[in-house]
């Protein structure tokens, strides 16, 4: 069988200042009236209480508005976050608002790798729908029918080992059938403790200081999609 592509999305498919520069000010920018607006709405209530229910003095909308907004300041992981974050991106993206942009090596290397028969999954800290939304939305076109299998911070923390034995079971492969693309060399080190193959990508744009030598972890490092050879 073909090996599984397992992909970061975040300095491997897209430039990191796409999230940092676009998404997340766009939905800063809109908590407001968006909890202004569907704050009674069943699912986002659930998410909305959820935040209060983790800050005992916290009731009105304004004051869970003002931390959601600082939890974006902060990049935080916290899966209400995500979540409010994900339905407010799908608004604009149907408004066509903004497209997610990939690097151009990424939706060749991806489409090639499918037709060879490799499945391909995704790992990533921001949600699974916002995940989709972004491979459906991107310059390159609808890249949501290529990947079989989508996974977020659900299945645990990028850095820990676990996190990446969760995924093996979930795919049902042997560990070193899979090969983890990712940026981040930290991520990287998780994967190969779980058995994973994995492949530093170190992309210009994202890291204008080239990473070699000891930098590297001993991952296989390349610059672009298309340098790599899945096996």
């Amino acid at each position: 069988m073909r090996s599984v592509i397992l992909t970061d999305i975040e300095g491997t498919t897209s430039s990191i200042s796409f999230v940092k520069d676009v998404l997340f000010p766009y939905a800063r920018e809109r908590l407001p009236a968006f909890v202004a607006a569907h704050g009674n709405d069943p699912e986002v209530r659930a998410l909305l209480d959820q935040v209060a229910a983790e800050h005992g003095a916290m009731c009105q909308d304004a004051m869970i508005v003002e931390t959601l907004q600082g939890w974006i300041d902060e990049d935080r992981k916290h899966t209400a976050l995500k979540a409010l974050q994900g339905i407010i991106w799908n608004a604009g993206y149907a408004r066509g608002d903004f497209t997610a942009p990939l690097y151009p090596d990424v939706a060749p290397a991806l489409r090639a790798w499918h037709a060879a028969g490799h499945p391909l999954a995704v790992y990533s800290s921001g949600s699974v729908p916002a995940q989709k939304l972004l491979f459906s939305h991107s310059d390159a076109g609808d890249l949501t029918p290529l990947f079989s299998n989508y996974f977020d911070t659900e299945v645990g923390h990028k850095r820990d080992a676990d996190s990446y034995r969760r995924i093996v079971e979930r795919l049902d492969r042997p560990a070193q059938d899979i090969v983890f693309l990712s940026d981040v060399v930290e991520e990287l080190d998780a994967a190969r403790e779980a058995g994973m193959r994995t492949v530093l990508l170190d992309r210009r744009e994202d890291y204008p200081q080239p990473r070699s030598g000891d930098a590297t972890h001993g991952h296989a490092r390349v610059e672009s999609f298309a340098a790599i050879d899945p096996r």
